[in-house]
């Protein structure tokens, strides 16, 4: 064979029928049967999060505690008065909270993926959770208050949408953002950001104070009450709502900004757009639960295998996905040292570490690979 052999012909492109792929429909029942799964084990979940605990409550008896305050049944209770304050006062609200604060952050996750095209990203890696951090523990430290109940959640925002505008300017440069300055501009962004919050909690007048605000930057779920969940809740709506209708772009942008731009997108206004909203989110999110890492890593990653790479798809399913996975860690955080309660952020990092590692190991194979070639 000599060395100037002919290059072997390109696979022909899958047939089309109507403007879609003649495999769309295997794919969208794969879809469909995905969401469906998830869905059985978020309801499973839920159930489990609201019956395990230091009082055992069992399942049925919990959807009967669900339904009779629903209104649903009108039988005569035949559980106590302290079980169902139980459920209802202090697992429920904590079980929607993990729900909401899952599926939020694996979307954040997901769309920030796509908008820096860079697998690693994620708003715990890339220090939006610790700008968010920070500012919510400026309201509670220095007081600012002048929004009342939405204070918290404004900082919040404020020091997300800070924090990721600082990493993306510092990890761009010739156009382009490798893993290995955007993983390290978010862990110099995210340490500065840290430090300076442990300086305004350990020169804070109130010890007791700053013991709970330190408590609360390791992320957890406890002691959230029903008046607290309207806000996350209806901050993922509007992220998932506005993300799904803006799918079509994301997936543009899979192509690169150049290809993107070609096809009508302008991809800096459609950035700074999401960064906005993205950090909205997130800021919420973090103020409702602390700063809770590597759910927006490692979900998206995991659905894309079950659904693909269209983010028409992957959006709702990581959504799912997230709310299973927290409601679980939340569950291991109650029980596994128990009657200690771990904060629900130390399991998700111990989970996202190796995750982390893992695909790092596999970014380098990758690239050494396109190098041999």
């Amino acid at each position: 064979m000599t060395a100037t052999a002919r290059k072997a012909p390109a696979a022909p492109a899958a047939p089309v029928t109507g403007g879609r792929a003649v495999g769309g429909g295997p794919r969208r029942t794969r879809f469909a049967l995905t969401l469906a799964v998830l869905g059985g084990l978020l309801v499973l979940s839920a159930t489990a999060g609201m019956a395990i605990g230091s009082v055992h409550v069992p399942p049925g008896e919990v959807w009967g505690i669900v339904t009779h305050a629903l209104g649903a049944d009108w039988s005569e209770p035949t559980w106590s008065r302290a079980r169902e304050t139980i459920v209802l006062d202090v697992r429920a609200p904590r079980v929607l909270l993990g729900v909401v604060t899952g599926a939020g952050l694996a979307v954040v996750g997901t769309a920030l993926q796509a908008l820096v095209r860079n697998p690693l990203a994620e708003p715990y890696l890339l220090g939006v959770s610790s700008g968010a951090a920070l500012g919510a523990v400026c309201v509670i430290v220095l007081g600012f208050g002048a929004l009342g109940a939405l204070s918290l959640s404004a900082a919040a925002f404020a020091g997300a949408l800070l924090s990721l505008l600082v990493v993306y300017v510092t990890a761009r440069a010739g156009g382009r953002i490798t893993s290995v300055r955007l993983v390290l501009s978010g862990v110099a962004v995210a340490a500065v950001l840290t430090a300076v919050t442990d300086l305004l909690l350990l020169t804070s007048g109130s010890g007791n104070e700053a013991r709970a605000v330190l408590a609360w930057t390791l992320g957890g779920l406890g002691g959230v009450r029903w008046g607290a969940l309207w806000l996350p809740a209806a901050a993922l709506l509007v992220g998932i709502g506005v993300l799904l209708v803006q799918a079509r772009s994301l997936n543009l942008l899979l192509s690169g900004e150049e290809a993107a731009a070609t096809m009508g997108l302008d991809v800096a206004r459609f950035r700074a757009r999401m960064f906005v909203l993205l950090s909205l989110v997130t800021g919420v999110m973090v103020a409702a639960t602390g700063p809770i890492g590597f759910v927006g890593l490692m979900l998206p990653h995991m659905v894309r295998v079950l659904v693909g790479g269209d983010h028409r798809r992957v959006l709702p399913t990581a959504a799912l996905a997230g709310a299973v996975f927290l409601v679980w860690a939340d569950i291991a955080a109650r029980t596994v040292a128990a009657p200690m309660e771990i904060p629900v952020g130390v399991l998700t990092a111990l989970c996202g570490g190796p995750f982390f590692l893992w695909l790092m190991r596999r970014d380098a194979r990758r690239a050494t690979d396109r190098g041999a070639a």
